[in-house]
């Protein structure tokens, strides 16, 4: 009796862990990076994941001399290294730059899913505490290398959003919009600031990062991410959340300016419509294949779906109870970026002097997944607008070969900014650089003309 019973209890294990296997296998994609871009990607069935797939690339960092790859006749070159976690990017007037080294908050850590995600943002070169400082570079020679550094900004809560108003700095910390006095030329602010408006980050504040970009109307407009990847958690944790909020910078007072963008990680102005426009991660684990992250027109009072559907009406089964009477209202992406790729960084081309076929659209750096398989984004890629200001075509790679042959990741691209002088600077996590991007034929054509 004892070995029918321990062959049965042999059967029950075998048969759990065929089970665990089973569920945890990663999701290959079947469709090609390309098919999952543009105004018209492609959609597979959803293949809803218990476990979601996990492909996170180690971060290993540059070598000495290694760089990413710049597309064929442009250059690439070190602005700054030695940075702590840079991120988002800010260009003042005078030429100097601002950059955001900044991390997570501290997370939760009260359970099995908290320590995985933990672990998982260690290996992925996010897991050390934040610098809470904003730095400033500056060029002073113009040879296209910062040569001064100064701690231009300290003692904030994982500032990320920065938007200069006049001689006002507005900061996005995780959890308030602050307000410091500025002066052109200054290296750095004491001054403790003034607190705007306070953000949403109640825990597990899942989606930290708050983007920020001040209007031409005077407002100051702030991407909010979700707290959790379909509300899993309960809508009352999405308070505010999952939505670009308008704040009035003078009185503090703040509305949902639209909503149903589940992570709008960052905002910029369209230059040839006058519209607020967006790049947003979408949700995760139905696959390698879904859901297309994207780049977007972002409207006053437009929805966009989150977290009963996407993509215009793609109806999200996991999400209970169904909200079908909003399908007819959720507002379609302009362009999709790609699944999993993580789009962090979001600029226009007026001002940059990269020549075509990068001279009339949008530069948008894509983070990279950790959840796909094979992995996707890890590049900084171009996409091309029409006259009327609407992105048409596919991505175009501008920066390239952030994953070595290894697959591991050398850097990470977060932030962009086109610099004074035409270059686009982008920022690598990852890698603690800032990279600089310029047309030595523009370039030199230029000097001829002087």
């Amino acid at each position: 009796m004892k070995r029918y019973i321990l062959m049965a209890l042999l059967a029950l294990v075998i048969a759990a862990g065929g089970i665990v296997f089973y569920v945890s296998r990663p999701d290959v994609a079947r469709l090609a990076e390309a098919e999952l871009e543009g105004r018209e990607p492609r959609f597979t069935e959803p293949r809803r994941q218990i476990i979601p797939t996990v492909v996170v690339a180690r971060a290993v960092g540059w070598a000495d001399d290694a760089a990413p790859v710049a597309a064929k006749g442009l250059r690439v070159q070190r602005f700054a290294a030695g940075l702590d976690h840079p991120r988002t990017m800010l260009l003042l007037p005078n030429g100097d730059v601002l950059v955001a080294e900044t991390a997570s908050p501290p997370r939760p850590t009260n359970g099995i899913t908290d320590w995985v995600m933990g672990k998982l943002m260690g290996r992925a070169g996010a897991g050390a505490p934040s610098a809470n400082r904003i730095s400033l570079l500056r060029d002073s020679d113009g040879d296209g290398l910062a040569e001064d550094r100064y701690s231009f900004l300290e003692g904030l809560n994982s500032p990320y959003g920065m938007a200069l108003v006049g001689d006002t700095l507005y900061v996005a910390n995780t959890d308030s919009l602050m307000a410091f006095p500025y002066t052109q030329g200054a290296v750095r602010i004491t001054e403790p600031g003034r607190k705007v408006a306070s953000l949403p980050a109640n825990a597990p504040n899942y989606h930290w990062t708050k983007s920020l970009a001040a209007g031409p109307d005077g407002k100051l407009y702030v991407g909010v991410g979700s707290n959790s990847n379909i509300a899993e958690n309960g809508l009352e944790q999405e308070d505010l959340r999952a939505a670009v909020i308008e704040i009035d910078p003078r009185e503090g007072a703040f509305n949902i300016y639209a909503s149903g963008l589940r992570n709008p990680t960052d905002l910029a102005f369209n230059p040839w419509t006058g519209g607020l426009w967006a790049v947003v991660n979408e949700r995760d684990m139905l696959g390698s294949d879904l859901v297309p992250d994207y780049l977007t027109d972002v409207d006053f009072a437009a929805f966009y779906g989150w977290p009963w559907n996407y993509w215009g009406g793609y109806i999200d089964k996991r999400v209970q109870p169904e909200r079908n009477d909003l399908r007819e209202y959720t507002r379609r992406p302009a362009f999709g970026l790609g699944a999993h790729t993580a789009p962090l960084g979001l600029t226009f081309t007026p001002g940059a002097a990269l020549g075509a076929p990068f001279d009339h659209g949008a530069f948008v750096a894509l983070h990279g997944s950790w959840n796909r398989k094979p992995p996707a984004g890890y590049k900084v890629a171009y996409v091309a607008f029409n006259e009327k200001g609407v992105p048409q075509g596919k991505l175009v790679d501008l920066l390239t070969g952030f994953l070595n042959k290894d697959g591991d990741a050398q850097g990470r691209p977060v932030g962009v900014l086109v610099a004074r002088d035409g270059a686009l600077l982008v920022s690598d996590d990852v890698g603690g650089m800032v990279w600089r991007i310029s047309n030595p034929a523009a370039a030199k054509a230029d000097a001829t003309a002087q």
